[in-house]
């Protein structure tokens, strides 16, 4: 397998430890799969907070959002026979599926872009609503003539779907509601319109027939979306066969539209690819990597909350058209950063 992401020397940038829980009564458990985007000449994060109380050894709690806003403690006994607690990141009690933690959105800024500080006077973002009582997750940032458009996960016992909301200055937001119903995530809108449409890659989710491919979308207003394509799909026998989902915005090149994406195996490794989309019909899928391009390797990949996982929803193209400098989340519990080279990745790519 080629791995030829160049690690940043100080990763983890971010780790739990070094971040004050939200309200009295949690820890955090996890930072995750930050948003990226430039402010007023610093590189900001938007990360994904995922908290709990502190664990007993008799029983499982994890806190909900109600439908006010307020935070309620779910306890239960670990020798229920009605609970099933075999994955560290959901349990399934009396048939429900509950997050074991409580996920909101949260700013860091950087001058240099490795040392990263929670500035004053900037809001963290929570769950509103009943489509949001299990939190929201992994923000991407896409930049849109002047107005920061962030699609994010709205997590419910309704189900999982795409959340958006807009802002010009990181201190209000407007909010637009669910934009794609459960179930659906990943969801990564283009930094530029084609043909005056917005575009977005996004993965609905099947159970029994279809998968988790990527589809791509267009839309009017970037609110109202339809067209919808699929144009990716998972790989029997390699390293992305069991999943695969959109990474940050799509990168404008010479040659077409580049998109990392992330991809799993049967075993829940995660790993970093990539594919190649027509300039003027990003529908259509002109390259695809075969091996990854960023395998889990590191300890601070390998093991954590949820170990063997590198994925990245978050990224900053240098000045020097080449270097793509991404932020991403490993073992789901440390918030790290790399870069690639765009003209390596090309070199790894094969037609379709």
């Amino acid at each position: 397998m080629n791995d030829i992401a160049k690690r940043f020397t100080d990763n983890p940038l971010l780790s739990p430890i070094e971040v004050p829980p939200s309200s009295e009564g949690l820890e955090i458990t996890c930072l995750l799969n930050p948003g990226v985007f430039q402010f007023n000449n610093k590189t900001w994060l938007i990360v994904r907070v995922a908290e709990r109380p502190e664990q007993k050894d008799e029983i499982i709690s994890f806190p909900i959002l109600t439908e006010t806003g307020t935070i309620k403690i779910i306890e239960i006994q670990r020798n229920d026979i009605d609970l099933i607690a075999t994955d560290a990141r959901v349990i399934n009690y009396i048939g429900i599926d509950y997050l074991t933690t409580l996920s909101h959105l949260r700013l860091f800024c950087s001058d240099d872009g490795h040392h990263f500080y929670e500035p004053e006077d900037y809001p963290a973002l929570v769950g509103e609503g009943k489509l949001e009582t299990f939190g929201i997750e992994d923000c991407r940032v896409a930049q849109i003539e002047g107005t920061y458009y962030l699609t994010f996960t709205s997590v419910s016992d309704n189900g999982v779907g795409v959340g958006l909301r807009t802002t010009t200055d990181w201190k209000n937001f407007k909010k637009h509601g669910m934009i794609l119903p459960a179930h659906n995530k990943d969801c990564a809108i283009f930094e530029e319109k084609i043909n005056g449409l917005f575009y977005a890659l996004h993965r609905p989710s099947s159970v029994d027939i279809g998968g988790n491919y990527i589809w791509i979308a267009s839309s009017p207003d970037g609110i109202h979306w339809g067209n919808h394509h699929c144009i990716l799909k998972t790989r029997k026998g390699l390293w992305d066969s069991k999943r695969i989902g959109a990474g940050a915005s799509p990168i404008k090149t010479e040659k077409g539209w580049l998109e990392i994406y992330h991809g799993a195996n049967e075993n829940h490794q995660y790993c970093l690819g990539a594919f190649l989309m027509d300039l003027e019909n990003p529908a259509k899928v002109i390259a695809r990597t075969v091996q990854p391009i960023m395998i889990p390797t590191a300890e601070y990949e390998l093991s954590g909350f949820f170990g063997n996982v590198v994925f990245t929803n978050g990224h900053i193209v240098e000045t020097d058209g080449d270097t793509i400098t991404f932020y991403y989340g490993a073992s789901d519990e440390f918030v790290c950063g790399a870069q690639f080279s765009i003209k390596e990745i090309f070199s790894l790519l094969e037609n379709i």
